[in-house]
């Protein structure tokens, strides 16, 4: 979307290019459903609720994070969802093309802001898919936990919707081990009492 601001304001007008463009966010649809289980969640509002948890539940970090910095990392990551829509954690074959789609989208949505800007939100953006920061570790932890949350508390509505198999979810669950430890042991909590109660099969259990 253009700006509604003319180019003799110099940044401001980028700025809110750039700001009107991501309302579109609240267009893109998740597997998950709100817990009431109403309708789909949008990316909008998991940014926002990942964003809250890193809040949150920062002391349960690895080691001690920046929560601001992790934060920053959550509003910043599923922008590219705009142009590259949200790849559901289990989609196979739109894995195999996420990672290109996504690097266009930064490229071009970051690029509407001014340059020093534009610069530092998509480092942001690489640091979270790296992964290397304790920062960027713990982000994807809470990243990751917050969809499981919802499957466990609407009876596995997107995993039994699509398929999906308790390893699997246990292999998506090692990363927020890694981030935070305590997190991932809620995680795999979850995911057994999930397959106890039937809403997640497991092949281990034979079932």
């Amino acid at each position: 979307m253009t700006s509604p601001l003319p180019p003799e304001f110099g940044p401001l007008a980028r700025q809110f290019a750039f700001l009107l463009e991501i309302d579109r966010l609240k267009t893109v649809l998740r597997q998950n459903t709100l817990l009431d289980r109403s309708r789909r969640e949008n990316s909008a509002e998991h940014s926002w609720h990942v964003a809250l948890l890193a809040l949150v539940l920062a002391e349960h970090a690895e080691r001690p994070v920046d929560a601001g910095r992790a934060i920053e990392l959550l509003l910043v990551h599923d922008l590219v969802e705009i142009d590259a829509g949200d790849t559901f954690a289990y989609d196979a074959r739109g894995a195999e093309t996420q990672e290109q789609r996504e690097q266009d989208a930064a490229e071009r949505i970051f690029g509407l802001l001014p340059p020093a800007q534009a610069q530092r939100l998509r480092a942001l953006w690489d640091e979270f898919a790296a992964g290397e920061t304790p920062e960027a570790r713990f982000a994807l932890a809470v990243d990751r936990l917050m969809p499981m949350i919802h499957n466990a508390l609407t009876e596995g509505s997107a995993w039994r919707a699509n398929g999906v198999r308790a390893e699997q979810v246990r292999r998506r669950a090692e990363s927020i081990t890694r981030g935070a430890p305590e997190l991932g042991a809620l995680a795999n909590r979850l995911i057994d009492a999930a397959v106890a109660a039937g809403y997640l099969p497991d092949a281990a259990r034979g079932s």
